[in-house]
């Protein structure tokens, strides 16, 4: 199970890397230097967000198409942590359960990796 809960540190991991380059290089990473740079970065922050809803539109879509297509990553999430858990519960072969523990890996890092890290720096 350690192998699953690993990747959930590369981000804490390489934002301590760079907090010690930073550190001895005395830079404080990209940050706008004047007012101008921060309506900028604003503006294009919006401007992300738009595209992104516009995404979600695509025309003429049934409720029901919507609804599936959010749903798709969640349910894929379980279905392989799922089937990490139940091949290691079971006593599958070790190659399905090196394959599965790889997989589960992956959506331990999307799930609570990046994102945890992002909501604990406030960054969110």
């Amino acid at each position: 199970m350690i192998e699953s809960l690993i990747p959930a540190f590369i981000p804490v991991i390489s934002d301590g890397v760079r907090a010690l380059f930073n550190k001895f290089t005395g830079n404080a990473g990209a940050k706008p230097a004047n007012i101008s740079e921060v309506l900028q970065l604003m503006k294009a922050e919006t401007e992300k967000l738009k595209a992104l809803a516009e995404l979600d539109k695509m025309g003429n879509v049934s409720q029901w198409v919507a609804d599936f297509r959010a749903m798709m990553r969640p349910a894929t999430c379980i279905i392989i942590v799922g089937g990490y858990v139940g091949a290691v519960a079971l006593s599958a072969a070790a190659d399905t359960q090196v394959q599965l523990a790889q997989y589960a890996q992956m959506v331990t890092f999307y799930l609570f990796g990046d994102r945890t890290w992002q909501y604990i720096r406030g960054k969110n």
